[in-house]
């Protein structure tokens, strides 16, 4: 009986490379079909690793500026300090016991002295020598040592740079071609062609951490002949890393063939303003604080504009509004066909109105005061009124000059440009007419210390220093009020 051996039929070579053909694709597709979903594991995998470990240090917001990413929510633990520093013209003497504050030359000199990395300046002109009077003025030594001290910065290893309006004559050319041969880099800023306006706002920027702002230009009459105010910020990166984004755009709109871009870069926005100011402790008092800027086309995403600030800052006044400003007029006064231009005018009459909220207004007079702003200037104090009480009151401020200090042009003016209520302090580098806020670049510091009138170490808040300059200005012998004046003219009856 044979045996029934179990085997398997061999194959032909044509049939078994068909059969291993067939096996090879099947094992080569669960091969591939296994290896790709072993790599989709392990690409999950690194992902999550990635966004638990990495991406929490990488992360910011797409609204804020990269500058401002390490202050989150608007907060910052920066030891800002703010002094409050003034410009008082020679022969302007004040009773012994009244307000008094540092002066712009000794701050300006500070800066300038302890700038170690950079120095950005904005400004509308530059005058610091008295060559563009051609005279020897001997009150013009500081505006002298003012130049002479940014002369050695390129020296030292500081960059210095500079955006400043177009020359309008060549007396303003000389401290520049100075300085451009020292070393510091300047462009000027065609705003002219760009907005209509001009360049018109003034600060200094130092090494990112310390900074002023104010009505003083560089000029020396801004220094000892002219009254001038403005805040200068130490130790505050926060805040003046944001300044130098308004800076940046000049600097940008300074090339040659520049456009305003529309809308602007990220980096230049910010997330500091009037709904969001940042949070910071001034001087030992939790304050909030942010930049505005003039005009909108200047404005990036996020910036409160100068006059969006100034209209909020009335509006949201519940004792009273008190405005130190050299020009004031409800006009685009500069502007062809002259328009009217009512906004803040309406603000004011509005705060009085609905709110009885105490409104003064403080302008200056002097040998340039254009007669057409008297009529507004009486409108405005022609409601107040002791049945109504209509709470509106208007004086005008008049530096006295001698013979001599009269020869000196553009001179013997109260130059200040600032806003004080019971709970905002604002300091800004614009008149008040139309123009400024539409064409003109400016910008101003706004600062909130709500609360008690001192801070924990018993100084006054910023509020408080405003308010006290303000009524010791008011309640001068160099204030008069409007009606004591008249044929439209800065002199009294």
């Amino acid at each position: 009986m044979k045996s029934q051996a179990l085997y398997t039929q061999l194959k032909e070579p044509e049939e078994q490379i068909l059969w291993f053909a067939q096996h090879h694709v099947s094992a080569q597709k669960y091969y591939r079909c296994a290896l790709l979903i072993a790599v989709l594991v392990t690409g999950l995998f690194c992902a999550m690793l990635v966004q638990l470990l990495i991406f929490p240090f990488l992360y910011v917001n797409p609204t804020a500026n990269p500058e401002i990413a390490p202050y989150p929510d608007n907060r910052c633990d920066d030891p800002c300090r703010w002094v409050l520093v003034e410009s008082i013209p020679e022969g302007v003497v004040y009773n012994e016991n009244s307000t008094s504050n540092p002066s712009i030359f000794q701050a300006w000199l500070n800066l300038i002295r302890n700038a170690s990395s950079s120095m950005d300046i904005a400004s509308f002109y530059w005058t610091l020598t008295n060559e563009d009077t051609r005279t020897s003025e001997p009150t013009a030594s500081q505006g002298k040592e003012i130049l002479q001290e940014l002369l050695k910065l390129p020296q030292r290893g500081v960059m210095l740079r500079i955006v400043v309006n177009p020359p309008s004559s060549p007396g303003q050319k000389n401290d520049l071609q100075a300085l451009i041969q020292s070393g510091a880099l300047i462009r000027e800023v065609d705003l002219p062609k760009l907005t209509g306006g001009v360049l018109h706002t003034k600060f200094l920027v130092v090494d990112g951490k310390h900074m002023f702002i104010g009505s003083a230009n560089m000029d020396w009459r801004s220094l000892t002949q002219v009254k001038e105010l403005g805040a200068t910020v130490y130790n505050c990166s926060c805040l003046v890393k944001d300044l130098q984004k308004i800076f940046k755009a000049y600097w940008t709109l300074g090339m040659s063939n520049a456009s305003i871009p529309s809308p602007w870069p990220e980096e230049y926005a910010t997330s500091y303003n009037k709904d969001t100011p940042l949070a910071v402790t001034l001087n030992g008092t939790s304050s909030q604080i942010y930049l505005s800027s003039a005009p909108p086309a200047l404005c990036a995403q996020g910036r409160t504009g100068d006059l969006q600030a100034i209209l909020s800052i009335i509006n949201d006044a519940r004792t009273f509004v008190y405005v130190a400003v050299m020009d004031y007029f409800p006009t685009m006064e500069y502007s062809y066909p002259k328009k009217f231009w009512p906004q803040i005018d309406d603000y004011l009459r509005k705060a009085a109105y609905e709110r009885k909220v105490h409104v003064r207004l403080l302008i200056s007079c002097w040998h340039n005061t254009d007669p057409s702003m008297f009529p507004f200037l009486r409108s405005l104090a022609a409601m107040r009124d002791n049945k109504t009480h209509y709470d509106i009151d208007v004086k005008l401020f008049v530096v006295p000059a001698t013979a001599a200090q009269a020869r000196i042009p553009y001179a013997r003016v109260n130059h200040n440009k600032y806003l004080v209520t019971e709970k905002v302090a604002y300091i800004g580098t614009s008149n008040w007419c139309g123009d400024y806020f539409v064409r003109t670049a400016g910008s101003a510091l706004i600062v909130n210390q709500t609360g008690a009138a001192t801070d924990s170490n018993g100084q006054l808040t910023v509020q408080k220093q405003l308010q006290d300059v303000f009524d010791r200005d008011w309640n001068s012998e160099y204030s008069r009020e409007i009606s004591s004046f008249s044929q439209n003219k800065c002199k009294e009856r």
